[in-house]
């Protein structure tokens, strides 16, 4: 399968990149704004557009930290409760480079389900982009992306689905971990 071309290659080798793998080295707004316009090509029905991105850098991420740790610490019972997750919440955002909240905007035109379909194809769209610059990351979903509405500003119609952690990596390449296709499909001819 040495003749693939570089949009499967992508697809296929594209892998969650944790922050134990990220280095130090800065990711640039260039960069940035080269994931999100390839986020911005993902397919949407009526043209609705329904992703919006808040991006944390340098400050933010510290702020972004303080406010993940603090909702945890707020809505966690306590008998649930644990101070190392409390610190971990916040050190998810502080060691990454760019941390990017990730919002429907729900029209209203569509059901819900196409702009959150929309949506995830942007983020995918984010993932594969990042990928072929050479950057890792994953798609965060905690509990705690529901309390994020008023730090972020969202309007009543938006609703973060999650946080992807960015950055620069060494963690090295590795198979996928997936069943064959034959397993999930069906030929009708």
């Amino acid at each position: 399968m040495s003749n693939k071309n570089e949009v499967i290659e992508a697809i296929q080798t594209r892998r969650a990149v944790f922050q134990a793998n990220f280095t130090d080295q800065e990711v640039s707004r260039e960069d940035i704004l080269t994931i999100l316009e390839a986020a911005n090509a993902a397919p949407t029905h009526k043209r609705t557009q329904p992703w919006r991105f808040v991006i944390f850098r340098k400050e933010g991420l510290q702020r972004l930290g303080t406010e993940l740790s603090r909702i945890y610490k707020t809505v966690t019972p306590a008998e649930k409760y644990q101070e190392k997750t409390e610190i971990t919440m916040g050190e998810k955002a502080t060691s990454s480079n760019v941390a990017i909240a990730l919002i429907v905007n729900y029209t209203g035109e569509l059901p819900e389900w196409e702009e959150l379909a929309a949506t995830s194809c942007a983020i995918e769209n984010l993932w594969l982009a990042a990928h072929s610059l050479g950057l890792g990351g994953y798609w965060a979903s905690p509990g705690l992306i529901n309390h994020l509405g008023e730090f972020l500003n969202l309007e009543e119609n938006q609703k973060c689905i999650g946080i992807f952690y960015l950055g620069h990596h060494q963690a090295e390449s590795r198979e996928p971990i997936r069943t064959p296709i034959t397993e999930k499909i069906r030929w009708e001819e």
